[in-house]
């Protein structure tokens, strides 16, 4: 089962809730309905830090509607047109999907002469790749998307571009200072963001409650 889909909206320097999307949708709604002068409000994505939209048309039935998975509406036991809609390749109910690939003629060759032939070869070679840099691809991503939303809700905060630096150099002391006087809840989300982006228990520093 794949994990669900998470945000955090902000209204300015506050967070006003986490959740799934319709969680945060309705939350957003009221809020607006609410007129509070907090500042704009803006939802970040958790597994990206990008900003994200949600429409808010309709009663709060339309926006389930809308933001309900397709596959929880309605199966192809109700619905025929879906029971005869075209099979995509692959095999997708056992994770399997068949996309086009580009290689020159030695690199099928060596492929195809493989054990396997050239899918098995193709996954464990994935698969070699992602165990050998994962720890890597990790810090990088986690420093990416943590710098997404520091430019988004904190380029502005004293010492941006220097956390910044502190960020993808991996100096987690300096990082976590510079950003100690950050609005609490934009500080708060950072580090959150930022925990896969440091090496490890050497480079942890006490984070106040």
């Amino acid at each position: 089962m794949n994990n669900p889909t998470t945000y955090t909206a902000f209204q300015g320097d506050r967070r006003i809730t986490s959740g799934n999307g319709l969680h945060i949708a309705l939350a957003i709604k009221a809020a607006i309905q609410h007129g509070t002068d907090h500042g704009p409000i803006l939802v970040f994505e958790d597994a990206t830090g990008r900003v994200t939209d949600f429409d808010l048309r309709g009663s709060d039935e339309d926006i389930a509607q809308r933001l309900t998975p397709a596959d929880e509406q309605l199966d192809t036991r109700s619905d025929p047109a879906k029971a005869d809609s075209p099979r995509a390749p692959g095999r997708p109910k056992l994770g399997v999907v068949a996309r086009e690939i580009t290689l020159l003629p030695r690199h099928w060759e060596w492929l195809n002469r493989q054990s396997g032939g050239a899918s098995v070869t193709l996954r464990k070679l994935v698969d070699t790749a992602r165990a050998a840099n994962g720890d890597n691809d990790r810090k990088q991503q986690a420093r990416e998307i943590t710098d997404r939303f520091m430019l988004a809700m904190a380029g502005n905060q004293p010492g941006y571009e220097e956390a910044a630096r502190a960020l993808y150099a991996g100096n987690r002391m300096r990082f976590d200072s510079l950003i100690e006087a950050w609005p609490i809840d934009i500080r708060d989300y950072i580090r959150q963001l930022a925990r896969d982006a440091f090496n490890g228990a050497a480079d942890e520093v006490a984070i106040p409650a």
